[in-house]
């Protein structure tokens, strides 16, 4: 499949998934935080792990806008850390990896 097109595809992906986590929550049940887990904590519970999933989302975006900025400047397929080529593997796993396997451990 074409890097580009499923670079692109990735990013419109995650910006719905932005967009949709970003918008204000319906439920504003009474937030409190007690002995007992009530509506309000369990909602806080799931906000907060929509929090941490967003933030996840943010560094894959950041990857991928990358990635589409590596294609044009003819650098796409090697580490942006030590300038190696990315093993075709880690790039048919993840279209979006930057980095080469030692550097994104590093990371």
């Amino acid at each position: 499949m074409d890097p580009r097109r499923t670079l692109t595809e990735k990013l419109a992906e995650i910006d719905a998934q932005m967009t949709e986590m970003e918008r204000p929550p319906t439920e504003t049940g009474g937030i409190s935080f007690g002995k007992r887990i009530g509506e309000g904590t369990s909602l806080a519970i799931d906000r907060m792990q929509q929090v941490a999933v967003h933030d996840q989302l943010q560094g894959v975006r950041a990857d991928v806008v990358r990635a589409l900025e590596k294609l044009d400047e003819d650098s796409y397929g090697r580490c942006d850390v030590c300038g190696r080529e990315i093993p075709a593997g880690r790039l048919e796993a993840l279209p979006w990896a930057v980095l080469c396997v030692d550097d994104a451990a590093r990371r």
